[in-house]
């Protein structure tokens, strides 16, 4: 409970009447769809997710954006399309997670992305593979008011950490790491709450103790093991790791494997958050890395009328009526843990 409160601490500070109404909105019409085969979305968006951009310096299997296979062009939000977004959603919008593909340090004001939804007393998040967090960087970045940084630390030593963050560097990393941490103890700053990611697969399960320790030994907040997407894993895959606790595929007697999740047929994220992509795409999910599902752009509607549109609840029926057969929703991490 203490550690929720430090890292959502600012969340609750910024409660507001309209905030909380939209949320119990969102919440009342979710559980009643459950029953009311026709209950429609009520409330707009609480939480979003906003794409600085699409480049990326490292080269990850089974990320798009990394082995440069996107369908969608590669680029950076505008400044101004970005100002209209949160402007047009202050309201209702509550937490904004600065990233979907990409590495968002390396947008060039991705800074002044930060400090504008600050001002507009929003909650920020980012995630990143901390290449970028040179001295100058962390000071900004604790300057800047993010709220919640989520650093991508896949191996103790560069010969595993490499095999799946291509074209990375450990050491870049770990010295990002101690920059951002000296530089919230320069400023007396209880934020950002830092988290090292652990993206569990086979070349690294063996080393979760050595990321403990470093995790400990660094001064982060809090360290978290994630578990892997796979594209093709039905008849196995190098990176699904052995022990099962830290995967989200379950190996069959036949030898094959099969999701964990159980694909119930609602979604919490369906009715409270969407994707907008660097040029303004509303898709539905993280989980739709290639915008194959959009239901409007916010450079030409708002998001506010994209979010009740017949395409969108339509989507939205059929995730209630046969999720599993959404081709996004048959890797999703829903009914799968993130070990912590």
């Amino acid at each position: 409970m203490v550690q929720f409160f430090k890292e959502y601490g600012y969340l609750l500070k910024t409660a507001t009447p309209a905030r909380v109404s939209n949320l119990l909105k969102l919440k009342l019409s979710f559980q009643l769809k459950k029953i009311v085969k026709n209950q429609p979305v009520s409330g707009n968006a609480y939480a979003l997710s906003i794409e600085p951009t699409t480049a990326c310096n490292l080269g990850c299997p089974e990320c798009p954006s990394g082995l440069k296979q996107f369908t969608r062009k590669t680029g950076n939000i505008s400044w101004d399309l970005y100002q209209k977004i949160i402007r047009q959603n202050k309201k209702h919008l509550w937490y904004i997670n600065l990233y979907f593909q990409g590495e968002p340090y390396i947008h060039p004001r991705f800074f002044d992305m930060i400090q504008f939804a600050r001002q507009n007393k929003i909650y920020t998040s980012t995630s990143t593979n901390a290449h970028f967090l040179d001295k100058e960087n962390a000071q900004k970045t604790v300057e800047s008011g993010l709220n919640r940084l989520i650093i991508s630390l896949d191996g103790t030593t560069q010969e595993v950490y490499e095999q799946y963050r291509k074209k990375g560097d450990l050491t870049k990393v770990l010295q990002g790491i101690q920059n951002i941490v000296e530089a919230k103890k320069r400023a007396k700053s209880n934020s950002p709450f830092i988290v090292l990611q652990f993206l569990v697969v086979k070349p690294n399960e063996h080393q979760i103790r050595d990321a403990k320790k470093l995790a400990q030994e660094t001064g982060v907040d809090a360290i978290r093991f994630k578990t892997a997407q796979v594209y093709n894993y039905k008849n196995g895959n190098s990176l699904i790791p052995e022990n099962e606790k830290y995967s989200r595929y379950k190996k069959m007697p036949d030898g094959t494997y099969k999701m964990k999740n159980t694909y119930k047929n609602n979604c919490w994220r369906m009715w409270s958050s969407a994707v907008i992509t660097q040029n303004g795409e509303v898709v539905p999910c993280c989980f739709d890395k290639d915008a194959k599902y959009q239901f409007g752009k916010t450079d030409e509607i708002p998001l506010s009328e994209i979010w009740k549109n017949d395409k969108y609840n339509r989507f939205r029926n059929q995730v209630f009526m046969d999720r599993k057969s959404i081709d996004i929703c048959r890797n999703c991490t829903e009914g799968t843990k993130v070990w912590t």
